[in-house]
């Protein structure tokens, strides 16, 4: 038999039947004292903590437990733990109507969806019970959901990383090619020079010309495809956005003219002034709008919109196209993933990276048929937070 220390509380309580009524109220105003003192402590902390029978009635709960499951604190008592977080019943092996739990302990990752979407790290294990009705068991909740984001983030930019690599050699080995074909037709260019018939020197020109042509074209496409992906630190020097965007938008006028999307402006009270690589602001409006346009073949209207707050400004940018699906959104940043059969599956990616390195964040809104609304958040120049790099 276990030997138990017993603290003056216990010593006390073993002889409740001796004490007067003034120490007993003294017994009772200490309990009490203590009771606050420990739902204190446990209130306190960040973790949910709970207390639950073998049979998993919750019987005590702290603050961040209760907002933690989304129970009620009258519920305390009655609320069976499994059927507030269904995801635990399969991992503590429960079956039937009141299964019992088993004296073990058990830690898990779990992804709950009520009362909010977070991922939580679920220690329980058995301790003895006061009343000696069976075992109890301490459960604790941990939200992981900021790790899990982080670690999901890292392996989508490690994966990003290699893909990079990957494309970056790719270009590199049709660029030789290229190169060895701009040779071979200044070669064929001064052989023909020396051909006398003027009328087969003319036809064969103007096939070298369109060879060069196309050659350089390809080439062209390599350069700004490696501009594109080579993750080059920003060169910062204070800009306004709005003068980065109407630049944007003079070049690709004539193209949202032509499809009839008509575009709209709002710009809010403070000037956007940020501090931000002009190169990379215009790639990353570029890609937005080209995005937007490539989704209204119809026509259709692009309203854009800026707005500040104490630390932040905003350049919201809203199109009346085709919409994405709401399975596809959570993959729209992800590298070559595209849902139109012609797109690259780069744009948004690079979007993203972009704003990042200036220490901001994208978002995006969709809705088919309806529309998409991508939301660009940047920093102020005196709240600019770069974002250590990601190894």
């Amino acid at each position: 038999m276990k030997d138990k220390r017993h603290s003056p509380l216990d010593r006390a309580l073993g002889q409740l039947d001796h004490l007067d009524e003034t120490n007993l109220q003294i017994l009772i105003n200490r309990l009490a004292q203590e009771r606050e003192l420990f739902e204190g402590i446990f209130n306190a902390v960040r973790e949910g903590i709970m207390v639950v029978s073998q049979y998993g009635v919750i019987e005590y709960a702290n603050n961040v437990g209760v907002k933690m499951v989304g129970f009620n604190e009258s519920d305390i008592g009655s609320a069976i733990l499994w059927k507030w977080i269904p995801d635990l019943a399969p991992v503590i092996n429960m079956d039937g109507q009141e299964p019992e739990l088993e004296s073990v302990s058990v830690t898990r990752e779990i992804e709950m969806n009520y009362p909010e979407h977070r991922f939580v790290r679920v220690y329980m294990a058995p301790f003895d019970a006061f009343d000696g009705d069976g075992p109890q068991f301490i459960v604790i909740l941990s939200d992981i959901t900021r790790e899990v984001a982080s670690t999901e983030e890292k392996i989508e930019s490690e994966k990003a990383s290699s893909i990079f690599l990957l494309a970056a050699g790719v270009a590199h080995e049709l660029g030789n090619p290229l190169n060895s074909l701009t040779i071979h037709l200044q070669l064929m260019q001064r052989l023909l020079d020396q051909v006398e018939n003027k009328e087969i020197r003319e036809k064969f020109a103007r096939s070298l010309s369109i060879c060069a042509g196309e050659v350089e074209r390809q080439d062209g496409i390599i350069t700004h495809f490696l501009e594109a992906i080579r993750p080059s630190p920003p060169d910062f020097q204070d800009m306004d956005l709005i003068e980065v965007l109407e630049s944007v938008l003079q070049v690709q006028g004539q193209e949202l003219s032509n499809s009839k999307v008509t575009v709209e402006m709002e710009v809010g009270d403070e000037a956007p002034i940020i501090a931000g690589d002009m190169n990379q602001m215009k790639q990353l409006f570029f890609n937005v709008i080209k995005n937007a346009h490539e989704a209204m073949q119809e026509g259709g209207t692009l309203h854009i919109e800026t707005r500040s707050d104490d630390d932040h400004f905003y350049v919201i940018i809203a199109d009346t196209g085709a919409g994405i699906e709401a399975e596809d959104l959570s993959h729209v940043f992800q590298p070559y993933y595209s849902t139109k059969s012609s797109g690259s599956g780069l744009g948004l990616m690079i979007v993203n990276r972009i704003l990042r390195d200036h220490g901001g964040q994208v978002g995006i809104d969709s809705k088919p048929s309806i529309g998409t609304v991508i939301s660009l958040k940047f920093p102020k120049k005196h709240k600019r937070v770069r974002l250590l790099p990601q190894t």
